[in-house]
């Protein structure tokens, strides 16, 4: 059986602005943990419109805070950013409040432009490699004290009886050797690399995997964008919208303040060039009803040899998102398989 889970990224419609937009991740959250999807997480984007979602860890609070059953986590917090035992005291409240409920999932991308990242690190003298923040993180959670730690004697507090799920982040072969070398879950990209890298890449974590303090066995999932309408025809006019954004965001390098309604995008020329890009783009995401988004899901889970697929629904309209939601919840049978926990 193939959980499913929500990887929302805050993003604020034509028409609409970052604090609705906040308000309806909520709701899709709430609605979510209803439904019987497994987890729901949250983006760290810094000033990339449209998206609002700035900061995983307070939005992760306000959500397990609205909901009861479903794991809320972050997709991800980016720790090149941070101090690792920063995030770990982060995760570490948020685990102290709601046991069993709080996912990390971990990045390298700093989620920002250059100036953000710029900005992000003012002031910061000294950077540590990005296994080592790894390695510290996993010590601060874990309250493991090698006598060569940097900080010899450092706790991450509040001290609690259970951690945070460790994920790691990938897009490549790097993450997946990370997460295989030191025991933690992978959550692949296909929304970002969606080439044959990824399916190698889980493979090889699979095969690579060390057993963890927190995870004894190999733990994968696979994200992907989602297009889900009651026709083909409406499926595909919804991600017409998404076709667009893609191409002006991260091929002609435009940010656009809005995520574009389809009747925006409707009468946009594109070149021979734009349009194969729109075509490799397509490779990185389903679209169609809920019945052939399912196939699509069920299909790519197999390729990837995993039982967890993490579902990225942005298409225009709060109304679609909630729309597609559920119907892919019915289309799964997931209130009939919810666990209590």
């Amino acid at each position: 059986m193939i959980s499913l889970s929500i990887l929302d990224y805050s993003p604020v419609d034509e028409g609409s602005n970052d604090r609705m937009e906040l308000q309806q991740t909520a709701e899709l959250a709430r609605a979510a943990d209803r439904l019987g999807y497994h987890r729901f997480w949250v983006s760290e984007h810094h000033y990339l419109p449209p998206l609002a979602g700035s900061n995983p860890e307070l939005l992760m609070m306000y959500l397990a805070n609205q909901t009861e059953h479903i794991r809320i986590g972050s997709g991800g917090v980016m720790l090149p950013n941070y101090s690792a035992y920063k995030i770990a005291e982060n995760f570490r409240m948020l685990e102290a409040l709601h046991p069993g409920r709080i996912d990390l999932g971990a990045g390298r991308a700093a989620g920002a432009g250059r100036i953000g990242k710029k900005a992000l690190n003012e002031g910061r003298t000294e950077t540590v490699p990005y296994e080592q923040q790894l390695i510290d993180l996993i010590r601060y959670l874990n309250d493991e004290e090698p006598a060569d730690h940097r900080f010899p004697g450092l706790k991450a507090t509040p001290v609690i009886d259970t951690q945070p799920e460790l994920w790691m982040l990938g897009t490549g072969r790097g993450g997946a050797e990370l997460a295989a070398a030191h025991g933690t879950g992978l959550a692949f990209a296909h929304f970002i690399n969606a080439s044959s890298v990824g399916r190698a890449a889980m493979q090889q974590y699979q095969a690579d995997f060390r057993s963890s303090t927190a995870l004894s066995a190999p733990r994968g999932m696979v994200g992907i964008f989602v297009t889900v309408a009651d026709t083909e025809e409406e499926a595909e006019q919804l991600t017409r919208s998404w076709d667009y954004w893609l191409l002006m965001s991260e091929n002609k390098g435009q940010r656009l303040p809005f995520f574009p309604s389809p009747a925006t995008t409707q009468s946009h020329d594109y070149s021979t060039k734009d349009l194969e890009v729109i075509a490799r783009n397509r490779r990185r995401m389903i679209v169609g009803t809920a019945d052939s988004v399912r196939e699509g899901i069920e299909e790519l889970a197999a390729d990837y040899a995993v039982q967890e697929v993490l579902l990225l629904p942005l298409m225009y309209g709060f109304h679609n998102r909630m729309r597609a939601i559920e119907q892919l919840a019915a289309a799964f049978g997931l209130s009939q398989t919810m666990q209590p926990l």
